[in-house]
């Protein structure tokens, strides 16, 4: 027996007017399109192509730039990374070196002390060494205000204008930045009377 059979004929009309219905639901009415509208249709296409390629690049651009700004800044964080201790550090070294000259005498205990003081002297240049802290130390170099730091400007028989004369304090860089300008005595050019 089949479906068709089992069923009475009223309900068999029922489903096939339901059929049709939904066939004339399903119809997809598809529109004719003209060379023109294609042709503006390919542009418009082409256009949004062209803009997310444009922004595609500007993006991969940024994200170099952002990754070469972040490892120049690391490097730059682990070279710099004892700009502050350095800084508090010299101070210290300084006290040892004024102690240094200031212990004159030829008594036993100066003699020990002077010695003490040469060793520890030794320790902290070689730490400033290991740690790439370099002296500025620029007697008869021409002044720079980007590591020297003027004190005093006098005439000074023999010597060039604007050249150290005397340094009051050595100045120290780090890594090439500096960390303490030298504190230097500029000669300067003979008043003519």
């Amino acid at each position: 027996m089949s479906n068709d059979q089992e069923l009475p004929e009223t309900q068999i009309e029922v489903e096939a007017e339901s059929e049709q219905a939904e066939d004339s639901h399903t119809e997809v009415t598809e529109h004719e399109y003209t060379v023109e509208e294609l042709k503006q249709e390919l542009e418009e296409t082409k256009q949004k192509a062209h803009e997310a390629w444009d922004k595609a690049v500007r993006t991969q651009a940024e994200m170099e730039n952002l990754k070469r700004r972040t490892q120049k800044d690391l490097e730059d964080t682990h070279k710099f990374a004892l700009t502050n201790f350095g800084k508090e550090l010299l101070p210290v070294f300084d006290s040892v070196v004024l102690g240094l000259q200031a212990a004159t005498g030829d008594s036993e205990e100066v003699q020990k002390f002077r010695e003490g003081s040469e060793l520890t002297i030794k320790q902290f240049e070689a730490l400033f060494t290991k740690f790439n802290i370099v002296a500025v130390d620029p007697i008869g170099q021409a002044f720079n205000p980007e590591h020297h730091q003027a004190m005093l400007m006098q005439e000074v028989e023999g010597a060039e204008p604007n050249t150290v004369v005397n340094v009051f304090q050595k100045g120290y860089t780090l890594n090439g930045r500096l960390l303490r300008p030298a504190m230097v005595v500029v000669a300067k050019a003979p008043q003519n009377n």
